[in-house]
């Protein structure tokens, strides 16, 4: 594997891109797993064809929408959600106060791993889905949630995606949807979630007073993550997904920050691209261990790109650390431009083995 060394984070040797081996099937059960994959395939078509014909054309937030996407993440055996607010006692999640969990107006920044982030966000929220213009670009497309779950196997640019309007900045999309929580994915591409990746700029275009709520999505077993792209990865998604009885979900919700109190400057939400890259400043990567200890500061030596200020930097910091946190995750210094080399040099190799 010394040929995939450039692809593993040079602190601490993490390999965000390589998909997770699955758990090992006993071939006893194997006649048992192909009937649940013949039963669950053509039910979830069905309430997928159900989605794209009738109910996406309902209004936002109805009681139809979202039973439409619970059977489509029920029907696989998606049953199981672990929900974890920060702040709020575990079991009084009814009691937690309205500002504690994302509403109309504010962002959620999301973990990218997997097509079900995608669906289990839109069956609870039913947000307006935003996909990163580019590693270093602060505008986002507004998607519909067909382009969101195909940018789930495809690490290009989103402008294959048939967005529904062009790139735009967060504070210009939220005037837009006044009424509706907005989803971004900062790390700009999925990975196997071992890691967070280096995030995008796209965050710094709201404006210094929007609640960003960093959350953070994992999966039981882990297999069913989608760090390469293509359609065969697809199908195997799609096996994984349908052949087990049920999958559990763990979500974290942070608490929400802001670009005023995270240390941006008053111009954060400029219009403008960054087409600077920045160098790596992850290479004192923070650990989550299971007392919950608090986010170390990033790396002194980060560089500052151009068009991002060093206070900006700060800004993505307190959301990647919090991320991070949440997922009991590190974060690397790996980004959208080491995943495209990654692939590259993966689709070459013809075969799964980590």
């Amino acid at each position: 594997m010394e040929k995939y060394g450039q692809y593993r984070d040079k602190g601490s040797g993490i390999a965000p891109f390589f998909p997770v081996p699955p758990l090992p099937y006993n071939p006893l059960f194997l006649p048992f797993y192909i009937l649940l994959l013949c039963l669950r395939v053509p039910l979830v078509t069905v309430a997928w064809i159900l989605w794209l014909l009738i109910f996406q054309w309902t209004p936002a937030g109805g009681a139809l929408r979202k039973a439409n996407l619970w059977c489509i993440l029920g029907i696989p055996g998606v049953w199981w959600i672990d929900i974890q607010v920060d702040g709020v006692r575990r079991g009084s999640l009814a009691q937690t106060p309205r500002g504690r969990l994302p509403g109309p107006a504010t962002i959620i920044a999301s973990s990218f791993t997997s097509p079900l982030d995608v669906l289990y966000l839109a069956a609870i929220f039913d947000p307006v889905f935003t996909i990163s213009q580019g590693p270093d670009s602060r505008l986002v497309r507004p998607v519909s949630l067909e382009a969101a779950l195909a940018a789930c196997f495809d690490v290009h640019s989103p402008a294959v995606f048939h967005a529904r309007q062009p790139p735009a900045t967060l504070s210009s999309v939220i005037k837009q949807y006044r009424n509706r929580v907005i989803v971004v994915f900062p790390e700009a591409t999925t990975s196997n979630g071992r890691g967070i990746l280096r995030l995008s700029p796209s965050l710094l275009s709201a404006t210094r007073d929007t609640k960003i709520f960093p959350v953070s999505l994992r999966y039981t077993p882990q297999d069913i993550v989608t760090p390469i792209p293509g359609w065969m990865e697809a199908l195997r998604f799609v096996w994984l997904l349908n052949s087990r009885p049920t999958h559990c979900i763990r979500v974290r919700i942070g608490t929400p920050v802001t670009l005023a109190s995270a240390g941006a400057p008053a111009n954060s939400h400029t219009t403008g691209n960054s087409n600077g890259k920045r160098a790596s400043g992850y290479d004192t990567n923070f650990f989550d261990t299971l007392e919950g200890s608090p986010a170390p500061k990033a790396s002194e030596e980060s560089a500052v790109a151009e068009g991002v200020s060093e206070q900006e930097i700060k800004a993505l910091d307190a959301v990647a650390d919090t991320l991070a946190r949440l997922g009991r995750a590190k974060r690397v210094g790996l980004g959208v431009a080491e995943k495209k080399q990654f692939v590259d040099a993966w689709s070459k190799r013809g075969k799964y083995r980590t």
